[in-house]
């Protein structure tokens, strides 16, 4: 199975993500925010529902400001949110 990343994103992921799957640092860049948050989107599967504490278990194993980490991938259209129940609506597919 083949990344769905292209090199370069493949390369940002790197760059922000250590060898144990943590994020060292969010991107302050727009474009490269977006890369990572794609990396970390791809926790959740198209189709199902999480409530707000899975999704909060979900992104600490990434980055103990999961808060942020969260309304990152809302407001980046990665993920949905309605009355404290989520589900993932963007990002890359593997097919």
């Amino acid at each position: 199975m083949t990344s769905p990343l292209s090199a370069e994103e493949q390369r940002i992921v790197a760059n922000f993500i250590g060898d144990d799957g943590r994020l060292h640092t969010i991107p302050s860049k727009r474009s490269k925010l977006l890369v990572v948050l794609d990396h970390v989107a791809q926790q959740f599967e198209p189709g199902q529902t999480y409530a707000e504490a899975e999704v909060n278990e979900i992104l600490q194993r990434f980055h103990p400001d999961f808060a942020a980490l969260r309304r990152y991938l809302v407001e980046a259209l990665f993920l949905e949110r309605e009355d404290g129940v989520y589900w993932r609506i963007g990002g890359t597919v593997d097919v």
